[in-house]
């Protein structure tokens, strides 16, 4: 099965974007990450593409995919017969915003950690 072009518009630290990056792990796909929170032309990049503000954003095979979750990308991928059904799991949520508690951390400024 030959392997989608992909980009996917994460921030640094995001409860979405970690379910979006699990699940293209998970099937062993290769992307193009593209941090709007470390580089701003890339959230403008993601906003004239999509037509909205909202991350996560992913582009696959030109069909852009706006303010998604892990789940909804995983969706997409097996309905559109992108890749075959796994047995393998992920070990972040998939459909998750951050927790209150990293949250406030980021406030605090405390580095977080996203498997």
């Amino acid at each position: 099965m030959e392997k989608p072009q992909i980009t996917a518009y994460l921030k640094t630290y995001c409860g979405w974007s970690a379910g979006v990056r699990a699940i293209l792990q998970k099937y062993d796909l290769p992307y193009t990450e593209k941090d709007i929170i470390q580089n701003p032309a890339f959230r403008w990049e993601m906003e004239q593409k999509s037509g909205q503000p909202l991350s996560p954003c992913v582009e696959v095979n030109g069909e852009m995919l706006a303010d998604v979750s892990g789940d909804e990308v995983e969706r997409f991928l097996l309905d559109k017969n992108l890749v075959g059904n796994s047995e393998k799991t992920t070990d972040v949520p998939t459909n998750s915003s951050c927790t209150d508690e990293q949250h406030a951390a980021m406030a605090a400024g405390a580095p977080l950690n996203f498997k």
